[in-house]
């Protein structure tokens, strides 16, 4: 049983991060465009939003942080024998 408790978590989280990413980004890349404004296709023109703006920039910060967060914990026995650094201290080591 544990071995189907395993491959279920790892595909839990692959769909969570394989598709949650890459829709949060899309989401952010939607706030930012929005939240600049400028001519619509249709000729309109619309007013910039700095609400928007600033919400597809903190979007932009996580899925970066989110990013950076995986490669030091995929790498994170490497980083301690090397430089003598846990970067995830709280965590015990396996």
């Amino acid at each position: 049983m544990t071995y189907l408790e395993s491959i279920i978590k790892v595909l839990i989280v692959g769909m969570i991060l394989g598709a949650g990413l890459p829709a949060v980004f899309a989401a952010g890349i939607v706030a930012y465009s929005r939240g600049v404004g400028g001519e619509a296709p249709d000729g309109s023109v619309q007013a910039p939003n700095p609400a928007l703006k600033y919400l597809g920039i903190l979007l932009f910060v996580f899925v970066g942080w989110v990013i950076l967060t995986a490669v030091l914990w995929i790498t994170r026995a490497t980083i301690v024998h090397h430089f003598g650094f846990d970067p995830f201290p709280m965590l015990p080591e396996k």
